[in-house]
């Protein structure tokens, strides 16, 4: 039986690798598994209940790791009697790199089983194996996401600039308003061909503090009701 994939780690690849060889880790994200338990520097220990159709034994065996090049790769050998149920072997080769801060895991597995086991079939082993294989990283996924989680993303900066009841920007070209605009729909062009004046009086040609008598809200009037309109880039720097 050959076992083959690769997962995006939701983690960086020291916190991977760290995390491949936490015993508490591992015994968390493995289904089924009872035990496990660091023996060395290199080797654990393990007992893990698996159902393969209608076969169900429990499994103890010893895992070794060997090839280690920390923190990039290893190879990790496993072999387990389950009494009547038969016998399980092979290896597996884990591979990791770095993919924009997270990590890329890739996987080569190779297994052998013997006894009452193997006499299910291999498609049903071959389907055990890959939902073992994919309950496994499901949750060793889950567990490094809460372990380290993304960093929450700074908030927006505000795009309008504050305005006081006048209508008047606190600055100067501080971006475009709704009501930023050269010319007020509502007001008649002049005869003598002049700019438009806006209902409260001003006109754009007016300096910025200019206000007309007796119309202390300057221009809110127009802000309020959408009577200006912004219609070119120009226009759209020059706000009340």
């Amino acid at each position: 039986m050959e076992l083959q994939g690769e997962r995006l780690i939701p983690a960086t690849v020291p916190q991977t690798w760290e995390a491949l060889n936490d015993p508490e880790t591992l015994k968390g994200c493995i289904a089924g598994c009872e035990t496990l338990e660091r023996v060395g520097d290199d080797g654990f220990t393990a007992v893990v209940a698996v159902k393969v159709g209608p076969v169900s034994a429990r499994f103890k065996g010893n895992l070794k790791l060997t090839n280690v090049q920390a923190p990039d790769s290893y190879t990790i050998n496993f072999d387990g009697q389950g009494g009547v149920a038969g016998f399980g072997k092979g290896s597996a080769d884990v591979a990791l790199s770095p993919e924009g801060g997270q990590t890329r895991l890739k996987y080569l597995a190779r297994a052998q089983v013997g006894g009452k086991m193997a006499q299910v079939g291999s498609r049903l082993i071959d389907a055990a194996a890959g939902k073992i294989a994919e309950d496994f990283f499901k949750a060793f996924e889950a567990t490094l996401t809460a372990r380290y989680p993304a960093p929450a993303a700074a908030p927006a900066a505000a795009s309008r600039p504050a305005v006081s009841r006048d209508g008047a920007s606190r600055g100067r070209n501080s971006g475009a308003l709704p009501w930023t605009a050269s010319t007020c729909r509502s007001s008649p062009r002049p005869a003598n061909g002049t700019r438009r004046a806006t209902p409260c009086g001003w006109s754009p040609s007016s300096r910025p503090g200019a206000r007309r008598p007796g119309h202390p809200a300057r221009c809110w009037h127009c802000a309020a009701t959408g009577w200006w309109s912004a219609r070119s880039p120009a226009a759209a720097s020059r706000t009340t």
